[in-house]
């Protein structure tokens, strides 16, 4: 497939003779643009821009604020141009530049802005906020047609609002404070120049929700289906604040431990497995609870179990800091096991780590860890303790494995990889690191807003991912916003086909 076609040269559109001179020098050498104040001077500047074909084009400028609580000089960033009688602009790239805004200390806030051909005030402003609008002026939806199809950027710098109208004494310092904002922005906006162009996106796949995430998720839904809300949650039920957020305004509440919980409720375990102290606190508070553990994470609890009542030591490779760790050691935390867990977090723990009887031994793993470094402490491990017995398979479970292969083959030809997950989502956390130990520079991202433009000023080919815990729309979202800045040609880089269904608990099937 042919890479997407070039751009035409960027152009910073400012509509008043001001705002061009408060922005010039500092957006040098990039053409700044005094297009004229209104509509008819902004739709001829638009004509004769967007004649030379697709190109970058930033409108900066003065606005009026709709909304309470936007002040003078602080930015709005819009994600859509709206003007009456035409279909509404979107913005894909606003989050991320509102983002490269934030981080110069600017104010900065994101919506919809309005373009109108007359000045507004009064109650007219009141009829533009009730549609949702945050801000007013009269340029920027006719200098969209400038862009000629190529990335498109509002960034405008309030004025007056409807605390302080535009008809003030304060009108001036207000009209200073807002060019200054306009020229701290200056390096953001050389940012999203800077990334603009077009690039190619490779995606790998499999990517996103897992079986056991698809399982546990559902089980949340069903649960709130069957019982009503509210249901309890202990902690999160995947590691992914966008699931967790959606599920809450469904009626879901998470809490951190059971004794948050009223006695009696529906309450549901999260699919990193607990200890068994915790389920006898849940029988104890006659909790109804519903077990979401994935069934994998289950399995090396069964192991586990299995030997610490022999009398072995478990080398319990992973983090200790984790809920799947910690429900697995509590496995050993009963007072007729013999044995115990030790938690082995890297490879130099593994070469000084001490037992009891180094003939009884086994190790586990956390299932979500990055394969090679957990291959690396076990093969440690298995050095220093030759008697050790090894998991009957690999606790890593297939969708951490796959997805960590699949991330290597997009990184293998990618100048930046993106990982789509929430920090807290240990096998996200892994596959930016798996990716990076490649040589090509990861970051993982919760969603596209925290997108870092200066990551992407020399990324041509892009590879993306998404922890087992992330949805598939935050995805999507990515790519919308990535193909805001330019053409973008997606492919699919496939290494693994996944069609694994687990079961769902008695209550909610």
């Amino acid at each position: 497939m042919s890479p997407p076609g070039p751009l035409g040269a960027a152009v910073v559109c400012a509509p008043l003779g001001l705002e061009w001179a408060a922005v010039r020098r500092s957006l040098s050498p990039v053409l700044v643009r005094h297009t004229g104040m209104g509509p008819d001077r902004s739709a001829i500047a638009a004509a004769e821009l967007g004649s030379e074909g697709p190109r970058p084009v930033l409108v900066v400028g003065v606005a009026g604020a709709l909304a309470p609580g936007i002040d003078a000089g602080h930015l709005v960033v819009a994600d859509e141009v709206r003007r009456e009688g035409r279909k509404a602009v979107p913005v894909p790239t606003a989050r991320p530049l509102a983002a490269a805004l934030r981080r110069l200390g600017l104010r900065v806030h994101v919506g919809p802005i309005v373009s109108s051909p007359v000045v507004v005030d009064g109650a007219g402003r009141t009829a533009l906020a009730a549609t949702g609008a945050l801000a007013v002026d009269t340029e920027s939806a006719w200098l969209a047609d400038a862009a000629a199809g190529g990335p498109f950027a509002v960034v405008r710098a309030v004025v007056d609002s409807p605390d302080a109208p535009l008809v003030r004494p304060g009108t001036p310092v207000r009209g200073l404070a807002a060019l200054h904002s306009l020229r701290r922005a200056a390096p953001a906006l050389l940012d999203w120049i800077a990334a603009t162009g077009p690039r190619t996106v490779a995606l790998a796949e499999p990517r996103s929700f897992c079986a056991g995430v698809e399982r546990a998720i559902e089980i949340v839904d069903r649960a709130l289906d069957r019982y009503g809300a509210p249901v309890y949650v202990r902690r999160q039920i995947v590691h992914n604040a966008h699931v967790v957020r959606g599920l809450t305004r469904r009626g879901a509440v998470f809490v951190q431990e059971v004794d948050e919980i009223p006695h009696g409720s529906v309450t549901v375990l999260a699919a990193h497995g607990v200890s068994p102290a915790v389920r006898a606190e849940a029988d104890a508070r006659g909790l109804s609870v519903i077990d979401a553990t994935c069934p994998l994470v289950a399995k090396v609890h069964t192991e586990v179990r299995r030997r610490v009542g022999r009398g072995d030591t478990v080398f319990l490779i992973g983090h200790a800091d984790h809920e799947e760790v910690e429900g697995t050691v509590g496995e050993a935390a009963r007072d007729d096991i013999s044995g115990e867990v030790v938690v082995v977090d890297s490879a130099e723990a593994a070469a000084t780590v001490i037992v009891r009887d180094p003939d009884r031994v086994a190790y586990a793993m956390q299932t979500t860890l990055a394969v090679d470094e957990a291959e690396e402490i076990a093969a440690v491990l298995r050095g220093r303790f030759p008697a050790v017995n090894a998991p009957r398979r690999d606790d890593i479970c297939y969708a951490t494995t796959n997805r960590q292969r699949a991330v290597r083959a997009v990184a293998a030809d990618a100048d930046l990889v993106l990982v789509v997950g929430s920090p807290n989502s240990s096998n996200s956390v892994r596959l930016a690191e798996v990716a990076s130990r490649g040589g090509v520079p990861a970051h993982l991202v919760d969603d596209a807003g925290e997108l870092d433009l200066r990551w992407l000023a020399d990324a041509r080919r892009v590879g993306v991912s998404a922890g087992a815990s992330a949805p598939g729309h935050l995805v999507d979202d990515l790519v919308t916003t990535l193909s805001g800045l330019g053409p973008v040609t997606v492919t699919t880089t496939t290494t693994d086909t996944e069609d694994i269904r687990f079961t769902l608990p008695k209550e909610v099937s």
